[in-house]
Formats: structure tokens, sequence, C-alpha cells
């Protein structure tokens, strides 16, 4: 009866990232040109893909959709933030039921996306360096683009999944997420419904898909790891380990702040350590992955190269 009589909302207070405003502009600034940074990079990558028959591979197949996906992710959260950033009223930062849910579903897609293709990135890794003579046959860009289709698909069901039993929640008390975007976890928090269903299914899931994506990227680089040692020539070991270092580094701050905010106990999440982390996963790590791979990557940077002097011999 009382959850018939409550009123339900129908928007939401976002609390930001801080709460002082003399902060709020030189902070903007610092994540308006992190995301230009972000979307330039990402974007950047893949045009230089695109048009460079060179980089039509397996390898940078992966690589141009992890950059889309990241650009993504990143689209998703940021310019909510910049937004927020200009309005000094606390009461004033809002986002509608619908928009949440949007931006719920855009983040968790390009999330679990993500996972599977540095899972998949690992398993392109161990076919060329473990059999590289068979690499032309076992990684064909056919079955590059069905591991990326299935990435896509399984992730939009994902989402679905979490979206779905999300509306059998209500909200008719607080308003306020203690965020600064509409994330899972902080709305189970204010939820006027008994949320145990949806953090037991959100712990599942994601245990799930992350133990799986790990394990296939831990199997992966220990195959290629022992293939590595065996090599005589220091040479061979040290470009195996340059190729394969960046994905290391990418999959490591990815899934160790995913871990840390999704597959643990609900009482031991703390909403400034959550943000931090959420930052960090949200508008970090796709500033850094065109980065990492771009610098650790000699034929992105030929294809670069290539590109900037004929731009600069046509605009002579």
């Amino acid at each position: 009866m009382e959850r018939e009589n409550a009123t339900l909302l129908t928007e939401f207070i976002l609390t930001g990232l801080i709460y002082k405003p003399e902060l709020q502009i030189p902070l903007f600034l610092v994540f308006l040109v992190v995301y230009l940074i972000t979307m330039v990079g990402n974007l950047g990558l893949i045009a230089l893909i695109c048009n460079d028959a060179h980089l039509h591979t397996p390898m940078y197949l992966l690589l141009g959709n992890l950059a889309f996906v990241d650009a993504w992710m990143s689209s998703t959260v940021t310019p909510k933030i910049l937004v927020n950033f200009l309005i000094k009223s606390k009461n004033s930062k809002k986002i509608s039921f619908s928009e949440c849910i949007i931006q719920l579903f855009s983040f968790i897609f390009s999330a679990c996306t993500e996972c599977f293709l540095l899972a998949t990135m690992a398993y392109d890794r161990y076919v060329a360096i473990c059999k590289p003579l068979l690499y032309p046959v076992i990684m064909t860009n056919r079955l590059c683009i069905w591991l990326l289709v299935l990435s896509f698909v399984g992730a939009v069901l994902y989402a679905s999944l979490h979206i779905g039993l999300l509306f059998r929640l209500t909200f008719c008390n607080s308003n306020i997420i203690h965020h600064f975007y509409c994330d899972i976890i902080p709305l189970f928090k204010i939820s006027c419904t008994d949320p145990s269903i949806n953090v037991l299914v959100v712990f599942i899931s994601s245990g799930s898909v992350q133990v799986f994506t790990i394990l296939t990227v831990f199997i992966s680089y220990t195959l290629v790891l022992f293939t590595v040692l065996k090599k005589k020539s220091v040479q061979g070991i040290k470009k195996a380990f340059s190729t394969c270092g960046a994905h290391l580094l990418s999959v490591s701050l990815f899934f160790g702040s995913l871990l840390f905010m999704y597959v643990r106990p609900a009482s031991a999440q703390v909403d400034d350590q959550d943000m931090m982390d959420s930052l960090f996963y949200t508008v970090i790590i796709p500033l850094l992955n065109p980065i990492i791979y771009s610098l650790r990557n000699k034929k992105v940077l030929d294809s670069l190269a290539k590109m900037l002097k004929r731009n600069v011999q046509i605009s002579y």
C-alpha cells in the first residue's frame, strides 16, 4: 500500500564529482581537453585504419572497433559531466528517467563490448605468435567479423538484461544519485523496491563475463609467454613482448577497475571510491587506449607518417 501511495519519480539529480563551485570551471576545462583528445585520438585511429589498405587485417579491425567503443563510452558519460560543471546549483543537475535509462544502457553496452574485444584481441595475439604459419588460415577477416558481431550482440543482450530488470524497481523517496552519471549500483541504493535480485544478477552476470574474458586473456598470454621463452632470438622475444605489451597494459587497467567496482559485496562500496573507479574506466582509459596502441605500434605510426606527408604535399 505504501508503494502504491508513493509518488513515483520521473527525474533524478546527479551530485557530480565535486561540491565546490570554485573548482567547477577549472575542472570543466580539464575534462573538455581530455574529451577532445579522446575523440581525436580514437576517431583519428579509426580513420587511419579505414584509409590504409595495409591495416585491413584482423588485428587492426579489432583495434579500430576498440577505438569506436572507447569513443562511444566517453561520449556516453563525459558530455553530461561537462554540462553539470557549468551548473552551479546542485538541484539543477537533473536527468530524466528516460535519459538515465538510455545512458545506463549505453554505458553497459560499451563496457561489455570492450571486455569481449579485449579477449578477442588476446586470442588474435595468441594465434599470431604461437601459430604464425597458420595465422592467415585461422584468423581470417571473416572470422574476425563474426567475432565482432558476437561481441556487439552479446553486449546488447547483456545490457538489455539489466535494463529489463531495472524496470521492476520503483523510485519514490530520494531522487539524488550520488554519482556523475546514471550507474546501476547508485540506482539500486535509492530504490524503494528491494533490489536484492538485481544485485545478485549484476554480481553473477558481471562476474561471469569478466571471469570468461579474463581467463581468455590469461590463457592466451600464458601460451604466448611459453612460446616466446622457447625462442632463442633476443630480437624475437623483444618483438613479441612489444606487440603484446600495449594490450596487457590496457587489459590490466580496464579489468582491474571493473572488478573492483562490480564484483565485490555491496556493503563494501563507498560512493566517493566508486566515483573514482568509474572515472578511471569511463574517462581515463578511453583517453589512454589510442595513445598506448599507437605509440607502441610501428605500422600505425608508419601509416600516420605517410598520411601526414601526403596531406602536406597536397597542401603545397
